[in-house]
């Protein structure tokens, strides 16, 4: 154990958000709101993976649907407004000194009296040659993004739930025409392959079912085709592409705890009791990040306000440290 006298000079918050998704800025909303201190911590996009999804249309009270940045940026101007603080940077550990939680930071040593963990997930790779060569200069993951790159462009979309579906009909604004490579069937829900076949019969997307990525290949440092292989038949295609959006689900953004007392589940996801909180006393994890998460926005929105109230339960139940 640490003695305060040893770290006085350490900057000191009543809670730091690691992460600054809806689930974050919810919880942001609500502490600041009861007057906690807050500061969240986002290496990233303020909005995690919201900000980057073009249409949001379940997300409760907006009938037409919401762009994703504009909820967004809705969520941390609420936020904002109430107090909450948001700096850049990145969490690399939690260390647990009783009554206060260090964080090393990419901005230095700080130190929470409660920490909630609300990183999120990122893009799931899928792993073939190419794939990481060619990252950024053919292959991409948000269409939101990177689309507007390839106006008249033809392009391949790998996935079949629904975040491809959903993101390769947004890339019809752009691209002259879309292969959709399907490892085995469309997983995505009822109303978008209703929707899908729309542009599968107006001949804008040609969907590949039992279709394997093999390799993303370039010439001249760029994209020029993909190759695979239909499942059934082990026949080898390729199909020539200007780009390739990769749509296969998510991981999650774990890695900083790797080796500290937050435990997690398997895939990587932390693990909590009822009271959204883990291992460690007064560190609580909401949203994407949580084991058993359903990796909807309305949901996590709903943690992080569920994990803001027990975090002021936590702070209540300790009466604030005396510093020398």
């Amino acid at each position: 154990m640490i003695e305060l006298t040893e770290i006085t000079d350490i900057p000191t918050h009543d809670v730091i958000i690691i992460g600054a998704g809806p689930a974050a800025l919810t919880a942001a909303i609500y502490t600041t709101r009861e007057d906690i201190e807050t500061l969240l911590f986002e290496r990233g996009v303020t909005g995690g993976l919201a900000a980057v999804t073009d249409m949001i249309d379940n997300y409760p009270g907006f009938p037409d649907g919401i762009e994703g940045l504009t909820l967004a940026d809705n969520l941390a101007k609420q936020a904002e407004r109430f107090g909450a603080v948001i700096e850049l940077g990145e969490v690399t550990r939690i260390i647990d000194e009783g009554e206060y939680k260090r964080l090393e930071t990419t901005s230095g040593d700080m130190r929470a009296r409660a920490v909630l963990i609300a990183t999120g997930s990122d893009y799931k790779k899928i792993g073939v040659p190419g794939e990481q060569e060619y990252y950024a200069r053919g292959v991409h993951y948000c269409a939101t993004c990177d689309g507007a790159f390839y106006r008249d462009k033809r392009l391949v979309v790998i996935g079949g739930g629904n975040s491809a579906v959903q993101e390769a009909m947004f890339l019809t604004r752009f691209a002259s025409h879309i292969d959709l490579l399907v490892r085995s069937t469309i997983k995505a829900s009822e109303v978008l392959q209703h929707d899908l076949q729309k542009f599968v019969d107006n001949g804008k997307i040609t969907v590949h079912l039992g279709t394997q990525t093999d390799e993303i290949i370039g010439e001249d440092n760029k994209v020029v085709k993909v190759t695979g292989t239909e499942t059934e038949t082990g026949t080898k295609v390729e199909f020539s592409t200007d780009g390739v959006f990769v749509f296969v689900g998510l991981s999650p953004n774990s890695q900083f705890l790797k080796d500290s007392e937050v435990k997690l589940d398997e895939i990587g996801f932390v693990l909590t009791d009822q009271h959204m909180q883990t291992q460690i006393n007064g560190v609580f994890a909401a949203g994407d990040i949580r084991s058993g998460a359903t990796m909807q926005i309305a949901s996590a929105t709903g943690e992080g306000a569920t994990a803001a109230l027990k975090i002021r339960e936590y702070l209540e139940s300790r009466p604030h440290p005396v510093q020398n």
